[in-house]
């Protein structure tokens, strides 16, 4: 498959302050690339890497095989962008702001149908706009001429849960068509709805790089048991896999690794009342490769 993408040892220095630092990924044509880290982690001085809205210090950037300083101008003919940032004419309505953009693409662009499905009213000024209809016409601008590459920064970020539905629908067409996506974004549940590869990055490194199916094979089960008498403290140290996280009077919280039947047995050993098993999603495995690594979580 293509490579869209291509970073090799990018570092960008601002002076005594940290940027990033000996970067190295690749996003693959048809694929969602989930950027994931904590505010201030490097997620957005790579996205202004790859647009070309800043150099790098050293190293090497490429998308769609050229070079992201040398050829950026066919590099934007091809790409769509969603900055985290985003700032609009306030003057302007959504209606006029598309057509403004929809001219300097030289494309009348799908713009009245993609502002219908994010439910937008285009005939309103932006100024008397809502940040999360703000946001929508943001989406509206980086879609609705099927860019080869969506460049988005935290693109849900005010939208309200049935607007972001309507937005994993998006992606899923953009990637159906052949099309890519650098999503970038703190919200781990978020990532984990469309992303088919992950990259951590935390204090200007990137930590891994991964496909969603693969952290989630590492990751581990939720157990919460609900006892008629709590049971002794030491009940499930020798059960093999098992954790006990916490307890709070008849209820018990434990993590387990492997098959859960070792589990049960002794489950069975005690009147339990209630039972809740879940599996482990994104959040809870970052969450533990933090810890693993004496960070912060993010």
């Amino acid at each position: 498959m293509a490579e869209v993408i291509r970073a090799e040892q990018l570092t960008k220095s601002y002076g005594q302050n940290r940027g990033i630092v000996d970067v190295d990924f690749s996003v693959e044509t048809g694929e969602v690339f989930g950027f994931l880290g904590p505010n201030g982690a490097g997620k957005t001085t790579t996205i202004r890497l790859v647009l070309d809205l800043i150099r790098p210090t050293s190293g090497r950037l490429s998308v769609f095989g050229l070079d992201s300083r040398r050829d950026s101008v066919a590099i934007r003919r091809r790409l769509g962008y969603l900055p985290g940032d985003l700032r609009l004419y306030e003057r302007m309505t959504g209606r006029e702001l598309l057509e403004f953009f929809a001219h300097l693409r030289s494309a009348r662009g799908k713009g009245d149908e993609l502002a219908r499905r994010l439910d937008l009213d285009l005939d309103r000024r932006v100024k008397e706009l809502s940040r999360g209809n703000r946001q929508k016409i943001g989406l509206v601008q980086a879609f609705m001429h099927d860019p080869d590459l969506l460049v988005l920064d935290e693109p849900t970020s005010g939208l309200d849960p049935l607007v972001q539905e309507t937005f994993y629908e998006l992606v899923a067409e953009a990637t159906g068509r052949g099309g890519t996506v650098f999503l970038s974004s703190h919200v781990l549940s978020e990532v984990q709805h469309v992303a088919d590869r992950v990259g951590l990055i935390r204090e200007g490194r990137l930590d891994l790089v991964d496909t969603v199916e693969n952290l989630r094979a590492r990751s581990f089960t939720h157990v919460e048991a609900t006892f008629a008498e709590p049971p002794p403290r030491d009940a499930f140290a020798g059960v093999p896999g098992v954790n006990e996280l916490d307890r709070h009077g008849d209820v018990v919280r434990l993590s387990l690794e492997g098959e859960i039947d070792p589990l049960l047995k002794t489950l069975a050993r005690f009147h339990v009342r209630a039972l809740d098993v879940h599996e482990a999603d994104l959040e809870d495995v970052f969450m533990a490769l933090y810890r693993g690594a004496g960070a912060d979580a993010p």
